[in-house]
């Protein structure tokens, strides 16, 4: 039953999440990244850089080994969940930016997931364990299940325009059910062990998850002078897609200890950015 669920069941309903997810996108949201360059490529490096460094560094203070160490890793390099555009959305977030994140990011990860998680196997795992991890054929898997997704929901959207609007909203209420579901089924699983690798993991997720997010933050605020554009580079770094993280670690690496980090950070990143959501309406209230 698991097994049927991380090989065939996670993969389709992750492409149908990224379909959603370009159902909401258009040629001009790329075109945004030359209108807005130094905030886009702040973004950029804070998630694509500045996130995976700081996850080594939490691993290393934390003393995270083996598979927890490289699920937590492998975390690090996934890009902003589907979520992100709509808690930028209810945070009076520069939405705009959070979709061009989304939507440049989501294409150049699956090329640099494969290279640096095969890294983080070799340099966290022990001898004892054996996780093969193919680049070409984990390159091919992600391709197909993110980028032409997307692509294929950017061709309904310049056909059905109204369609794909209304199919929106419920492109983030899928992608949260289907975590769920997930992570409960990991859960499940891993039986006894799971509060034994929640105990290991959850300190480093939450410093990973609040660090990152404050870095983000007060970059913005420092390098764009910009309330909003902080706020968004703040979400998209803090809400990763750990459900394609979840489909890596369990789908292909089959290991249910690699997963841990992963679902919990999926869990806790919920918490973080609707705190994080109240605190920037309330100040906005607060200051009218």
């Amino acid at each position: 039953m698991f097994q049927t669920l991380t090989q065939i069941a996670l993969p389709i309903a992750i492409i149908l999440i990224m379909t959603g997810v370009g159902l909401s996108l258009a040629p001009s949201d790329f075109k945004r990244v030359f209108k807005q360059p130094k905030a886009f490529f702040l973004g950029a490096a804070c998630q694509m850089l500045i996130l995976p460094l700081i996850a080594v560094t939490v691993i290393a203070l934390t003393g995270l080994t083996g598979e927890l160490a490289i699920g937590l890793f492998i975390l690090s390099l996934c890009p902003g969940g589907a979520t992100s555009n709509l808690y930028s959305y209810l945070a009076k977030a520069d939405v705009g930016l959070s979709v061009s994140l989304t939507a440049v990011i989501g294409f150049i990860t699956p090329f640099t997931i494969p290279l640096l998680a095969v890294w983080a196997i070799n340099f966290y795992g022990s001898e004892g364990e054996q996780f093969d991890l193919p680049i070409i054929s984990t390159w091919i898997k992600l391709m197909v299940v993110t980028v032409i997704p997307v692509l294929i929901g950017m061709g309904i959207r310049s056909k059905w325009t109204d369609f794909a609007k209304k199919s929106e909203s419920y492109v983030s209420w899928f992608s949260m059910a289907v975590l769920a579901f997930v992570i409960i089924s990991i859960c499940v699983n891993l039986g006894e062990k799971m509060i034994d690798f929640a105990i290991a993991t959850g300190p480093a997720v939450i410093i990973l998850n609040l660090s990152t997010m404050l870095l983000g933050y007060f970059a913005g605020r420092f390098l764009l002078h910009q309330e909003a554009q902080s706020r968004t580079i703040t979400i998209e770094v803090g809400m990763q897609n750990g459900t394609l993280a979840l489909l890596i670690t369990s789908g292909i690496l089959e290991s249910g200890a690699m997963s841990m980090a992963p679902s919990i950070y999926s869990l806790f990143m919920f918490v973080s950015a609707s705190a994080f959501t109240y605190l920037v309406l309330k100040k906005d209230k607060s200051a009218t």
